[in-house]
């Protein structure tokens, strides 16, 4: 099977969209995963449909999970998300948006579905820079995995094939990431960032993401189309 394959993990957001056009861009034909995970914002999964269709994916699945068995987090359970809060704040302690062991289960169905394609990459949109302070989101976390992966599959115990796990953004600014994904053409109206929308899937504008989002748009210089006027 190709090496060029390559499995990306798309949430509709901003970072996952400029990932898979990064993968597109370097030449791979790309596997989109995304997941239905019980997620308040699960509006989200309408974007990474249409982006995965504007950027080109050569298939985009669906994993249903539900994550609200075990709650924890203000994604998956009755708990507020916090809103208006500054960078300091956002750097102070691990948000109650974090869901626990999100990535880790994100990046075994990825590891999964790359064995069955013969992809050799997963491409994540992680980033350890302006970000929320997730824990599965520090570059040790992602080493660890990758090690993990190649322990774990046939094709690494055979020595057929080495999987990479991608993280393009990881050491990018959020205005990096918005320049970036301007040059490489994403369609920003299709992406969807917010923690807490309304019922017609409207961003809140004040979660952590949303603020973000901003910010990145804001040092960028440049306007999000995605937002009213």
């Amino acid at each position: 099977m190709s090496s060029k394959r390559a499995i990306c993990l798309l949430s509709g957001g901003l970072d996952s969209a400029t990932c898979l056009a990064i993968a597109r861009k370097q030449g791979f034909e790309c596997y989109c995963l995304s997941f239905d995970y019980g997620q308040r914002h699960a509006i989200e999964l309408r974007a990474a449909r249409r982006v995965a269709e504007s950027l080109g994916a050569k298939e985009h699945r669906t994993a249903k999970i539900d994550l609200r068995i075990f709650g924890g987090s203000a994604l998956t359970a009755d708990i507020s998300v916090p809103k208006n809060r500054n960078a300091r704040d956002m750097e102070d302690e691990i948000p109650v948006t974090y869901v626990p062991a999100r990535n880790t289960i994100f990046l075994s169905f990825a590891l999964a579905y790359a064995e069955v394609t013969g992809a050799s990459h997963i491409f994540i949109g992680v980033n350890a820079i302006d970000y929320s302070g997730y824990p599965d989101c520090r570059p040790e976390f992602i080493r660890a995995f990758e090690t993990l992966a190649n322990l774990a599959t046939k094709a690494g115990v055979e020595g057929k094939m080495q999987l990479t796990v991608e993280t393009p953004l990881i050491a990018m600014t959020k205005a990096d990431i918005v320049r970036a994904a301007s040059g490489l053409g994403v369609d920003f109206r299709l992406t969807h960032s917010c923690y807490d929308p309304d019922k017609a899937g409207r961003a809140c504008g004040v979660c952590d993401s949303c603020l973000l989002r901003r910010k990145g748009f804001e040092e960028a210089g440049l306007r999000d189309p995605a937002l009213a006027p």
